[in-house]
């Protein structure tokens, strides 16, 4: 079972809101005989982190998310902005900078699409393992400035997973795939340079 890449034929294209990190952008396409128009977030993709140390316990970092009021635990994650990173290095800087970690073995773990029906925003979440203290601490600000970090037994998350104590979906999918990998002993791991043909920047050169 897969998901099937289907290119419906754009026939014009824009950008109705230019925002600060991401726009909304407007397509007509062509599909089943029918002209149809859909708006939908244009985004720039992410990547998050699952930093398990060597007993097995997630590194989560606790943040407030205005549009849903909510502090909430999370992965240590970060907008794919910088033209020309490799997502790979872009994972690297954000557990530098939101947990001031590095990490020596890198695995793709899983990805998906965030909201497929209004939103072309794909996550990439890693497994980051050989944990170590940065070199460097990062001075955070804004909504990062109160980040409370917490180690938890991947069970631990599993379990407040399934009681529905938590909600950021990179924790969920982070943690119950990693929880499912782990007990395949990590044989579903991806190397962390796997391409990604999901990302909307990839598909002109890896579909």
């Amino acid at each position: 079972m897969a998901d099937e890449f289907a290119f419906a034929p754009v026939t014009a294209t824009e950008i109705v809101f230019d925002g600060k990190v991401w726009d909304v952008r407007r397509d007509t396409f062509g599909y089943n005989g029918s002209g149809i128009i859909r708006e939908y977030l244009d985004h720039p993709g992410a990547v998050a982190i699952l930093a398990l140390d060597e007993q097995d316990r997630v590194l989560l970092i606790k943040q407030y998310r205005h549009p849903v009021r909510v502090r909430e635990w999370e992965l240590p994650a970060g907008l794919l902005d910088e033209a020309g990173e490799h997502p790979l290095v872009g994972a690297q800087r954000e557990l530098a900078e939101e947990a001031d970690l590095t990490a020596t073995r890198w695995d793709m773990l899983s990805e998906f699409y965030t909201s497929p029906g209004g939103s072309n925003e794909v996550i990439r979440i890693y497994l980051a393992r050989g944990l170590a203290v940065a070199d460097d601490v990062f001075a955070r600000t804004e909504e990062e400035a109160d980040i409370e970090i917490r180690w938890v037994p991947l069970d631990e998350c599993v379990d407040a997973i399934l009681a529905s104590k938590v909600q950021n979906p990179s924790l969920v999918i982070g943690a119950l795939a990693a929880h499912a990998a782990r007990a395949r002993g990590w044989s579903s791991l991806a190397p962390a340079d796997t391409p990604w043909p999901r990302h909307p920047t990839n598909w002109d050169h890896e579909v």
